[in-house]
């Protein structure tokens, strides 16, 4: 089982689509300063609590600051039977429009 990198010129694709869940790992405080479009905040700390709240038939993409704590839940959530992608770089690597 291994889960894909998407490259943040990529995620404009997923954004708005059904089915298609885009998940910001970071703080509140960071989320609120600016995020990708429709994404929702689900802290890391929180995500184990939250999970199950989330839909293994949905596709869900992580992203974090840089990349590697997206890496992480993808590969624990990934072993639980989610659909998931990783934002490659995180929210570093993109350069769209953020929501606030």
């Amino acid at each position: 089982m291994s889960f894909d990198n998407i490259r943040a010129s990529d995620i404009a694709k997923y954004i708005g689509k059904p089915k298609v869940l885009i998940i910001d790992l970071r703080n509140p405080d960071e989320y609120a300063a600016g995020h990708i479009p429709t994404a929702i905040n689900i802290p890391y700390e929180e995500l184990d609590d939250r999970k199950h709240s989330l839909s293994k038939n949905d596709l869900l993409i992580f992203y974090c600051e840089r990349g590697n704590i997206s890496l992480l839940a993808a590969r624990d959530l990934l072993r639980e039977g989610y659909n998931i992608k990783s934002l490659y770089g995180g929210i570093k690597a993109y350069r769209g429009v953020l929501e606030k």
